[in-house]
């Protein structure tokens, strides 16, 4: 069976992020939601996306086809379902379409398809953005889970100082040569070829992935996943960085997500509380206003390639853009437009050609290269976003 991820009517709601990716490639847990559906597919998916990430992200159609939404967090009972599906079926839940069969061509009419509701119990779905840190608990469970059924964990060193270690993994190549992991609340997954350096304490659930770094003496909580090729220091509380992101030094990052590319300088901090202790609101693309969270604790949202100098300081549910540089002394505000410059004085517009010579130079340190593609996407996001900033 041929199987498509598709984005899906929460897109615009997870903006910045899907900006550069599609849904599907988000992570949340140990891996993105791709990565989760194609382990227990057993098949290796394709997507349906928009327009200008297609030439990265292309979709391919077979004569028999599943479409499946990618905000979905895969389980096995819904896997079973869905690999169960006919022609003319479809796998809902409540008014909202997880999968359905179709052939190459056919045009899709819900009112002609036999609705399969999906009751279940397990649903976890990714709808917001602060869905990625609030439920990322329950899906590096999951994850933990789903990666290491069967397996047997690396040793844990006998200089590391280990609280349930049952719930522990380690792959290989890892390094943890003195360091504190309790697991008493969650499992701790400890990727290949990552480092623990010494003296860092670590509470679960957390997620350490492939090729990752958490610096001398950090404090990580619960509920946070470093994605791959990440650099973390400080304080970090339940928190999600995508991947080659760097939080490299002392100070607080908590209740946030961090695309892919950020780099945060020395002492930036993020708060994750109003002072008043009220609700917390977002910026929402699509309604070019503040969204109600429902949270009282919810910090930074920064979009991919976007950094911050040393000292920043973020307020309470700050939402960065795509490629913006932050810097200075104060508060900058609380939503911040792609490719913006500058800081709590004022923002100008940073120029693509700028904007690209950073890309290639960071990509490049770590043996990636920055395409066409890459290029192409970022200048849609620089047209598009200009609406957002003021020069």
């Amino acid at each position: 069976m041929n199987y498509i991820l598709f984005d899906g009517n929460v897109r615009n709601q997870l903006l910045p992020f899907t900006f550069t990716r599609p849904v599907a490639d988000i992570r949340v847990g140990i891996l993105t939601l791709r990565e989760k559906w194609e382990k227990h597919l057993g098949f290796t998916t394709t997507t349906v996306t928009e327009d200008y990430l297609s030439e990265k992200w292309p979709m391919v159609e077979m004569d028999q086809n599943v479409l499946i939404n990618a905000s979905f967090i895969p389980s096995e009972k819904l896997t079973e379902t869905i690999k169960g599906l006919l022609e003319n079926q479809a796998v809902f839940y409540e008014d909202e379409p997880i999968a359905f069969f179709t052939t190459e061509g056919q045009e899709v009419d819900f009112d002609g398809y036999t609705i399969l509701q999906y009751t279940e119990e397990d649903v976890l779905r990714i709808e917001n953005t602060w869905d990625i840190f609030s439920k990322n608990h329950e899906a590096i469970k999951r994850d933990y889970s789903l990666i290491t059924k069967g397996r047997t964990s690396l040793p844990i060193p006998e200089t590391t100082v280990a609280f349930n270690k049952e719930q522990i993994f380690i792959e290989e190549g890892a390094k943890l040569p003195l360091c504190s992991l309790n697991a008493t609340e969650g499992p701790i997954y400890i990727g290949k070829n990552a480092e623990i350096m010494e003296g860092s304490m670590i509470r679960g659930p957390f997620a350490l992935c492939e090729g990752a770094t958490v610096k001398m003496a950090a404090k990580i909580y619960s509920g946070t996943t470093v994605g791959p090729y990440c650099k973390v220091g400080g304080e970090v509380n339940n928190s999600v960085l995508f991947g080659y992101s760097n939080k490299g030094h002392d100070g607080f990052l908590g209740n946030s997500v961090i695309g892919e590319w950020c780099n945060l300088g020395a002492d930036t901090n993020n708060s994750n509380l109003k002072n008043n202790y009220a609700e917390v609101r977002l910026w929402n693309y699509e309604t070019e206003s503040f969204a109600r969270t429902g949270l009282q604790f919810c910090g930074l949202m920064m979009g991919d390639h976007s950094k911050c100098g040393i000292n920043t300081m973020f307020n309470t549910g700050t939402v960065v853009g795509v490629s913006a540089n932050i810097f200075g002394s104060g508060f900058p505000r609380n939503f911040i437009p792609s490719f913006s410059w500058g800081g709590s004085g004022g923002m100008t517009t940073f120029k693509t050609d700028k904007a690209f010579e950073v890309a290639q130079v960071v990509m490049s340190r770590r043996g990636v290269e920055f395409t066409q593609p890459d290029a192409r996407i970022l200048e849609h996001i620089f047209e598009t976003s200009a609406k957002w900033r003021r020069d």
